[in-house]
């Protein structure tokens, strides 16, 4: 879980109200110069004290977390042995080649690392993070919005242990501690059995292009119906005649639906560059993707009925190729063409109707 922290040193006006709304959501640290902003909170929160002008006073409060500038954390140790009870960190700004250095340094043997970076670009922090790979203590990004947080979070894959924003209005604290939690949970899968495969005439189907190799047994979940998917395969494994693209799923007809962020559902003629699904792969585990195209072409399309062990009915329309494939429990790649009563195939069956993408409980039948 990626650690948000926010700084309250510049909220004039809004600070109370900003504080009641961090402690509401469960933020994990709140960084303030005022050891008076420190006191009231709760256990569960981090107290983080930053003061401005570096000089600490002989009493730290309640005070669980103390940063220290570089030529402060010169005294660390002697700190640590005055103050047992509270961690000490090292604030650095990040503006040239050496207070890079420092940071790596701050990065690789202390508890924590509270870096900003006054360059837009994102490599210094790849550095960085590169540099302190399983070091033990935590880095913390100082990050202007929670679009940029939502950034520093994918960093190199791994993204920095956490962020510090200042808040400039109530609800930042809300939209950070969203951005920070916003990994799928994982699906449960389930074994469905064909019945048959039918040619369903000629249609427009969809392949889904993301930024995004897939792994080998990875691809997105697709169906006629929002209550019954198939787990459609990416073409990462070898295809006669053309070259794999890893990056794709020929995931079915235009009307199907496939799962996005956030719970909802979106149709494969709604999606657009940009625009976010889950990659799942045969165990379940998920993953959010950018889509980066669709392609939307007129093909013979080929009808695939399956059942569940609840009974309920899976449709899925794809184009009737044998380079078009799904995903069989264990991962295994399953030629559509060659599907045969009997077969199982994965799929996921949500429980909940669908309006304009979100879960609704009321009633209603596809067919």
């Amino acid at each position: 879980m990626k650690l948000c922290w926010l700084d309250v040193r510049k909220t004039n006006g809004v600070k109370e109200a900003i504080l009641e709304e961090a402690v509401h959501q469960r933020i994990d640290g709140i960084v303030s110069a005022d050891i008076s902003d420190l006191e009231a909170l709760p256990p569960t929160t981090s107290r983080v004290y930053l003061p401005r002008n570096g000089e600490l006073p002989a009493n730290l409060g309640s005070a669980d977390i103390v940063v220290l500038a570089p030529d402060a954390y010169r005294n660390r140790d002697a700190l640590s042995a005055a103050h047992p009870d509270v961690e000490f960190g090292r604030f650095v700004e990040v503006t040239d080649a050496p207070s890079l250095e420092l940071a790596c340094e701050a990065a690789r043997n202390d508890r924590w690392a509270v870096l900003l970076f006054r360059d837009p670009t994102k490599i210094p922090l790849e550095i960085v993070l590169a540099a302190a790979d399983k070091a033990e203590g935590s880095i913390i990004t100082g990050v202007q919005d929670v679009e940029e947080a939502e950034i520093v979070f994918g960093v190199l894959e791994h993204g920095s242990d956490g962020v510090m924003l200042t808040p400039h209005a109530v609800g930042d604290a809300t939209k950070l501690k969203a951005a920070a939690d916003d990994r799928p949970a994982d699906l449960d899968l389930v074994a469905l059995e064909v019945r048959g495969i039918r040619r369903a005439g000629m249609g427009d189907r969809a392949c889904v292009d993301t930024c995004t190799n897939f792994r080998p047994d990875e691809g997105i979940l697709v169906g006629s119906t929002s209550q019954g998917m198939i787990l459609g395969c990416s073409e990462t494994h070898p295809l006669p005649y053309m070259p794999t693209r890893p990056f794709r799923v020929n995931a079915g007809a235009l009307h199907s639906y496939t799962v996005a962020t956030a719970g909802r559902t979106s149709y494969l003629s709604e999606l657009r560059a940009g625009a976010k699904v889950l990659a799942v792969d045969s165990t379940g585990r998920t993953r959010a993707v950018t889509v980066g195209r669709v392609k939307i072409e007129t093909r013979p399309l080929l009808a695939i009925d399956a059942v569940a062990p609840s009974g309920r009915e899976v449709n899925l329309i794809v184009q009737d190729d044998w380079h078009v494939r799904v995903l069989g429990p264990g991962g295994v790649v399953l030629n559509v063409t060659e599907l045969t009563a009997g077969t199982k195939v994965l799929g996921y069956l949500p429980t909940e109707q669908r309006h304009v993408g979100y879960a609704i409980d009321e009633f209603c039948v596809e067919q």
